[in-house]
């Protein structure tokens, strides 16, 4: 009888009016013991307001049913289908959207649709792929941001590749610790071609330079990050590295110049298709013949062969470095020591010795900035240990 006469006042009702007394029907009908008959009329209300003129009593619902499991499956869903500024807090929030409704919003909603829709907790993966495949930059942010969200590697780099130029997308990344090591990479290599194409507009410098050391740039970054990375991921970064043709023999060098040799070994066990532990073995096999075989099948120039060889030798005698930082930096005695034997070698291709001649440069300012900021820190540390004790 009260839903009747609810129906019969709200024809002539004032919206602000209409919006109270909705707010009212709809908690009724989650808090509220409604006879059967009194539930089915209620229900018969709330769906005739969804044709409300006035979007604040449609807000009003929304609002009320947002978080619920026990609203109205029908009118969450029409909820879900209205304007913008109705269906979010039902897009954020309802349980009883099903994950074929969110993608579907996704595919056909606008920016903020799929922002609401990103800041859901528990996202399934299906829902982040959408967004990652057609989702807003404004989404895409949300969707990073949203701890809750369950992201396949695959949608990491649909994002990267969609919106990677964008510097907040990318600061948003690269703070997540358990980023996969070659989604790290891909915004790497997005934001070398995003700065040389910049140095490039404005003339600083010619498109060929600007290339080379962007290019340069990535590699020294690539390196670093994979000293920070162990077992599948160094492997899936390896891959990676593979598929965007990023796996050159000059990479390939930097890692063993920098005595990276997990990073030397997977990528040499993904050229050749050898198991790493039979590439180790081989590796480590002084007679020479197995490694030229390796370097072979791997499908690397024979004109690198000899500066491998070399750099494989100081690092026998040497070990190999424990620590991140130094597994990153290019070590420069193998540098010299290469480039040395290079230098002399007259099958040495030019491309390599100028390659190696960059390496020697960049070895030398490095261990230069150790040096100068040991010889700081010994200077602030030598005046506190003569301070006199005071009385």
């Amino acid at each position: 009888m009260i839903v009747r006469q609810f129906i019969n006042w709200i024809r002539s009702a004032p919206a602000g009016e209409r919006a109270e007394a909705t707010r009212a029907l709809a908690r009724a009908w989650l808090i509220s013991d409604l006879t059967e008959e009194d539930r089915t009329a209620a229900e018969g209300a709330l769906l005739m307001l969804l044709d409300d003129a006035s979007p604040l009593v449609r807000q009003t619902m929304a609002e009320v049913f947002a978080h619920s499991a026990d609203a109205p499956a029908a009118v969450v869903q029409a909820l879900s289908l209205d304007q913008a500024s109705v269906a979010l807090p039902v897009l954020e929030h309802s349980p009883l959207l099903i994950d074929a409704d969110l993608v579907d919003i996704v595919a056909t909603g606008n920016c903020e649709m799929q922002c609401a829709i990103a800041r859901r907790i528990n996202l399934p993966a299906s829902v982040c792929a959408a967004i990652a495949e057609v989702g807003t930059p404004a989404a895409a942010l949300e969707l990073i941001e949203n701890a809750y969200a369950e992201l396949a590697p695959f949608s990491w780099d649909r994002i990267v590749e969609r919106h990677g130029h964008l510097a907040a997308i990318r600061e948003s990344m690269l703070v997540l610790e358990d980023l996969p090591a070659a989604t790290r990479v891909a915004l790497v290599a997005k934001l070398s071609e995003t700065l040389a194409q910049f140095v490039v507009a404005r003339n600083w410098l010619s498109a060929d330079r600007a290339v080379r050391i962007a290019s340069e740039a990535r590699d020294r970054s690539t390196v670093n990050i994979a000293a920070r990375s162990r077992g599948d991921d160094i492997r899936d970064l390896v891959r990676h590295l593979r598929a965007t043709g990023q796996l050159t023999a000059g990479l390939i060098l930097r890692a063993l110049l920098s005595g990276n040799l997990e990073l030397f070994d997977s990528a040499l066990s993904e050229l050749s298709d050898l198991p790493q532990a039979r590439v180790s073995a081989l590796l480590h096999d002084r007679g020479g013949a197995s490694l030229q075989a390796l370097l072979t099948r791997a499908g690397l120039p024979e004109s690198t062969f000899a500066a491998f060889r070399v750099a494989l030798e100081v690092s026998h005698e040497t070990g190999y470095v424990d620590t991140v930082g130094g597994a990153a930096r290019l070590r420069r005695r193998m540098v010299e020591r290469v480039l040395t034997h290079c230098e002399t070698d007259e099958q040495a291709a030019e491309p390599l010795l100028i390659l190696l001649r960059r390496f020697a440069t960049e070895s030398a300012r490095e261990e230069a900035r150790m040096f100068c900021d040991e010889l700081m820190a010994d200077e602030a540390v030598a005046p506190m240990q003569h301070e006199p004790i005071a009385a």
